[in-house]
């Protein structure tokens, strides 16, 4: 992945599916369209398209000419007690698109549970998370994004993501590497 400060310009190649930052709403940019990756980051790319911010998945990473992410490699006979540690490493894979740093330095992830279910060495992972702000149209997306990448672990079969206000979010739930990258 590129360098987080480094801005990369880029020409669309096929039409592809985005969304606009920060309201999330879904735009799709056509084949020829110029843009600007301004982060690329947990496998997604934000991308600057006529002065908007507009959100990639890495999956369609092939339309501005890009590799799509490499998965995390995990044994499929994984022990239920090894599961957890390979979550928040995922959950570190999460960015806010407009914010190089990922949810859990940001602070935004309030807990994480595992429940078990029916299903054979299966759980149901439990997760509360909040955004820096309440009203931030990302935040579907962001879940959206939690829940595919905790769902592709082997022994998760189902997931709860609870998105929570409560306590509100400052920066006093920052890491220390998450103050430092943003200059706080």
């Amino acid at each position: 992945m590129m360098h987080r400060r480094h801005r990369e310009d880029v020409l669309v190649r096929r039409p592809v599916q985005v969304e606009t930052i920060p309201s999330g709403h879904p735009v799709e940019l056509e084949a020829g369209q110029l843009a600007q990756i301004t982060q690329a980051l947990g496998g997604s790319f934000t991308l600057l398209v006529e002065g908007q911010l507009m959100r990639l998945k890495g999956s369609d990473a092939d339309a501005i000419g890009k590799q799509p992410p490499e998965a995390i490699v995990v044994p499929e006979d994984l022990h239920i007690d090894d599961l957890e540690p390979l979550v928040w490493q995922q959950l570190r894979t999460c960015y806010d698109p407009e914010i190089p740093v990922n949810i859990v330095d940001l602070g935004l992830v309030y807990r994480l549970e595992f429940e078990p279910l029916a299903e054979q060495d299966k759980v149901r992972a439990v997760v509360d998370m909040t955004l820096t702000a309440p009203g931030c149209g990302m935040g579907e997306s962001i879940a959206n994004e939690v829940c595919d990448k905790i769902l592709a672990l082997p022994r998760v079969g189902e997931i709860t993501v609870n998105l929570v206000f409560d306590p509100p979010w400052d920066r006093s739930r920052m890491s220390e590497e998450a103050l430092l990258a943003l200059g706080l």
